[in-house]
């Protein structure tokens, strides 16, 4: 064999280099990010989570969320067949989270996969940008019913994050997106927070002035029903997969 030639096995080692480097490459040249300006709702790849009316005055854990595009422009699923741009649904954002970029996978090819889960990735749906997975995600569920406990806010925030990879997971659902805002997500100032849990602390101390005690139970019952409901619609219905 003449030595100008290389064996078909090394050329495709070869290939297969070259394109994990351009994957990487491509990694790398991530634009800047504008400055995160809440007063303005420009938060470019945040989580974002305002309070629900009647619904966040009993359990003000419980809200609705949305996801950000580059420029800062917040989407969010809002109702049946409807995806909200740049107008987020039930008031000003009251906490927001910046994910990372970086930890998200934009393959060129199947072998361009930085993720472990790149047949499944690519048989899901793949994004070549951020902004590219947030738009995928909004034709997806422009086309689907909402429904509260199954088909939500969260569950749309969880298809683009598994449409990204974020993290190198492909299993993010509507819990992961609660817990994530939950615990690691970031006050806008301290307004947010009075118009957070004012509601429910007045709700608290009317109802234990004129019921009692008795009303402190109902209330810790009903938040557990309602965490309860949204795990068994999650495990047992499914009625809206996350990717």
């Amino acid at each position: 064999m003449p030595s100008s030639r290389l064996p078909k096995m090394e050329l495709k080692a070869i290939n297969d280099v070259e394109d994990m480097n351009a994957a990487r490459r491509t990694q790398h040249e991530l634009w800047s990010l504008d400055e995160i300006d809440p007063k303005k709702a420009k938060l470019p790849c945040c989580l974002v989570w305002t309070p629900l009316p009647v619904v966040s005055w009993l359990a003000p854990f419980i809200g609705h969320v949305g996801i950000c595009r580059e420029d800062g422009v917040i989407l969010d699923f809002a109702g049946s067949n409807f995806v909200n741009v740049n107008d987020f649904a039930f008031g000003a954002v009251a906490r927001y989270l910046q994910l990372d970029r970086e930890k998200c996978c934009f393959p060129r090819n199947l072998a361009g996969h930085t993720c472990k889960n790149g047949y499944k990735h690519a048989e899901n749906g793949t994004a070549i940008t951020w902004d590219d997975a947030l738009l995928a995600g909004s034709h997806n569920f422009g086309h689907r019913s909402y429904n509260l406990f199954t088909c939500n806010c969260h569950s749309f925030v969880a298809n683009c994050l598994n449409r990204l990879a974020y993290g190198g997971s492909m299993d993010w659902n509507m819990i992961d997106v609660a817990a994530l805002v939950l615990f690691r997500g970031h006050w806008v100032d301290s307004m947010s927070i009075f118009r957070s849990f004012s509601p429910f602390l007045l709700v608290l101390c009317l109802g234990i002035l004129m019921a009692g005690w008795p009303f402190l139970f109902g209330l810790l019952s009903f938040s557990l029903l309602l965490i309860g409901w949204f795990l068994l619609g999650f495990q047992l219905l499914k009625k809206c997969p996350q990717s």
